[in-house]
């Protein structure tokens, strides 16, 4: 089990956190995400590594930026 902290600008509410929770959630590995709207936080739990540039294509995707 890999747990993962990112931070993602933009998000302002809870559609925004629902929205980048669902494409994390795509990508292959994933087993659980916690977003913080407040902080900007991203906590990924995954079976296995997962690549950042992964996790910044989804959340690119969500339309917001991993920093």
């Amino acid at each position: 089990m890999t747990v993962a902290t990112y931070t993602v600008t933009g998000m302002t509410c809870g559609h925004c956190a629902a929205s980048v929770r669902e494409e994390i959630e795509e990508i292959t590995g994933v087993t659980d995400v916690a977003v913080s709207v407040d902080t900007g936080a991203v906590e990924i739990t995954s079976d296995r590594e997962i690549d950042r540039a992964q996790v910044a294509a989804a959340v690119t995707e969500a339309g917001y930026r991993l920093v």
